[in-house]
Parts: structure tokens; sequence; C-alpha cells
């Protein structure tokens, strides 16, 4: 089965960037054969962009997870617990990324059990 893949990215190269400040989702699709395809890019707010959002942080969370809600897993630098959490109840899988390219961890991904067999906010070193 395949699964959408929702990458946090300031460069496009790396997994470099915090859930909840990062500019950019990357979206990339990875397939049965364990290939993977990007999508697109999708522009994101973060709260601290906005002064609108940062009142109501939780809020903007919840827009930065309904804007990726049709991803299966989502890959950042780091992840809040309250992030965690809102992405959990969206049903996209989160995972800690250690600044890895992004063609590294896709090929983590997809080669390991952890989409399977998913636990919340663990890394994939």
């Amino acid at each position: 089965m395949s699964f959408k893949v929702a990458i946090a990215s300031s460069d496009r190269k790396s997994v470099d960037q915090h859930f909840g400040q990062t500019p950019d989702f990357l979206i990339f699709e990875i397939k049965e054969n364990r290939d993977f395809e990007f999508i697109e890019v999708r522009k994101n707010i973060p709260p601290y962009d906005d002064p609108n959002l940062l009142e109501d942080h939780d809020n903007a969370l919840a827009k930065s997870a309904d804007l990726i809600s049709d991803c299966d897993v989502v890959l950042a630098s780091q992840i809040g617990h309250g992030a965690v959490k809102i992405l959990l109840s969206c049903k996209i899988q989160p995972y800690a990324v250690s600044n890895l390219l992004i063609e590294n961890a896709l090929k983590k991904l997809a080669s390991s059990k952890l989409v399977s067999n998913p636990v919340p906010g663990h890394a994939i070193n």
C-alpha cells in the first residue's frame, strides 16, 4: 500500500524544521515497491509568522495539521507534545528526524517497520 509523507524543510533538501515553524511541507508518496515520488510543496503559515496565530498556538498547529490531513506520516526535526496530540487526532503519524537529507529519511521510512507499527513521536535515525 502506498502512503503520503509530509516533510518539514526550509531548504527542500533536508528534514531541518520544527513542525510548528516550517514555512513549507514537501509532500511525497512512498509506493509499495518502496520507491518515492515528489508530489508538491504546500506553503505553511507558522504561528510565529502571524501575530494573530501566535495568540492561539494550538489553533495554528491544527491549521498546519489540516494542511497535510491527506498525509499518513509527517517528518520534522522536532515535534512538540501539543503538535503530536493534534497530529495523532488527525490520524497522521509524527516522527522526529535528526537533520537527515530528505532522500535518506524517505529511504529509512520506506524500509522500516515504523509505518506498519508506528510509535508516536518516534525518532528515525
